[in-house]
């Protein structure tokens, strides 16, 4: 039985950077698609490739694969590691103009709709997941609901940028996509110490978390990204300035960590103050330049690299014909809650909005879930509770990114 031995960090890393760049190699030579769908196929089938030669006696790939990924931690790669470089990237570009006129249903889809959808969710899958076989107490179902109702702005923003969507229903995905995440981590960490303790939190508790966490992580974002706007202003070098914003991403999502503050929403909100103060009023064209470029290729890579992870761990996935129909089952649900939300939203704000005829199909369609989703439930204790949870997250993540990320142009094509 082979396994990988024990490797360091850096022979960790040259491993999945290089399968990284040959699948993007592959991809962009052969196959075409968006790079981050792309490399997500191919990763998968090489894992399903795994997985049909173990069922026929050849173990030492399945075996390979299970140890690099066991040595790898998704959850710490991606919530520490590549979290706060995608947010800020995804940010940069966000136009606060845009994002200021659609505040009213962002706030709303981010919030009160990351809460309807999570106790959407958990109730439908409580009564359903029984009648196949699989008894989950309810706290699991909440906690389930926590991870899979954020749309994951990596996935989000990589994806609508080809869609074709028109630019207000862009700005409302992509604007609820980059707040939502933040505030279903802390349902779900708060949701998660309820399952450890056993202790239901004090209305008083819940809502100093959310203060502290979320509003907290707002307010330091806006205090390091005028202290970094400062900083930019005062030179005019792109080499340090790159390294300025490089440094206050890791060092200010590391402090916010520290402090116990949302780093995904301080991260959001740097990105914005750098990306509409700071590119336009303290960096010359030739900084701004660099810097876009920067963090352009950032982002791209770390795509690539998040998404051959995402196809990659499916060989961690417990497979059964149950399983299997409660994975179509939950992608059903997930689906419908994302309906009601946004359909109530559009409903009630539909003057405000302004958007066009339809737009409910292409804010519901385009509500897709990614690495975050697959990263919070991996933080899950270990267990049956897990194994089943995992495998539904699995279920509506893939159907996400190929099924909805491939046909979303189609869909934004349709409204008027």
């Amino acid at each position: 039985m082979a396994s990988a031995t024990s490797l360091s960090v850096l022979e960790i890393s040259a491993i999945f950077l290089s399968i990284t760049a040959l699948l993007t190699y592959v991809n962009h030579r052969f196959i075409g698609l968006p790079t981050t769908i792309g490399v997500m196929v191919i990763s998968m089938l090489l894992s399903i490739g795994a997985i049909f030669l173990g069922f026929l006696g050849f173990d030492d790939f399945i075996d390979y694969e299970v140890s690099l990924l066991d040595q790898l931690d998704f959850t710490e790669v991606l919530l520490d590691g590549m979290l706060s470089m995608l947010l800020f990237a995804g940010a940069l570009h966000v136009n606060v103009s845009d994002l200021r006129r659609y505040k009213l249903p962002i706030g709303i889809l981010a919030c009160v709709g990351t809460l309807l959808s999570t106790v959407i969710i958990a109730s439908a899958l409580y009564l359903l997941l029984p009648l196949l076989g699989f008894d989950l107490a309810f706290i699991w179902c909440l906690l389930f609901g926590a991870l899979i109702s954020p749309t994951d702005p990596i996935a989000v923003m990589g994806i609508l940028q080809s869609a074709g969507a028109p630019k207000s229903i862009e700005t409302v995905i992509a604007g609820e996509s980059l707040f939502n995440d933040g505030i279903g981590v802390v349902i779900f960490v708060l949701l998660l110490g309820v399952l450890s303790s056993g202790d239901i939190p004090t209305t008083y508790h819940v809502a100093h978390t959310f203060g502290v966490e979320a509003g907290g992580g707002i307010v330091f974002g806006l205090v390091l990204g005028g202290i970094l706007y400062y900083l930019l202003k005062s030179i005019d070098s792109y080499q340090e300035e790159v390294l300025l914003t490089l440094a206050g991403v890791i060092g200010g999502y590391t402090l916010a960590s520290h402090w116990h503050l949302s780093g995904p929403l301080a991260m959001v909100m740097m990105g914005l103050m750098v990306g509409n103060h700071g590119r336009s009023m303290a960096m010359s064209d030739k900084t701004r330049h660099y810097v876009d470029l920067f963090w352009e290729l950032i982002d791209e890579i770390l795509n690539a690299i998040l998404f051959v992870l995402i196809g990659l761990e499916v060989v961690m996935i417990a497979f059964s014909s149950n399983l299997v129909i409660a994975g179509g089952v939950t992608v059903l649900i997930a689906l419908l809650a994302r309906l009601i939300v946004v359909g109530t939203t559009t409903t009630i704000f539909n003057k405000q909005l302004a958007l066009p005829s339809g737009a409910w199909k292409v804010l519901t369609w385009g509500g897709l879930r990614g690495g975050i989703s697959v990263a919070l439930v991996l933080q899950l204790p270990d267990g049956t509770e897990r194994d089943i949870l995992l495998t539904l997250t699995y279920a509506v993540v893939v159907f996400s990114i190929l099924i909805q990320g491939l046909s979303i142009g189609k869909v934004a094509k349709t409204i008027g």
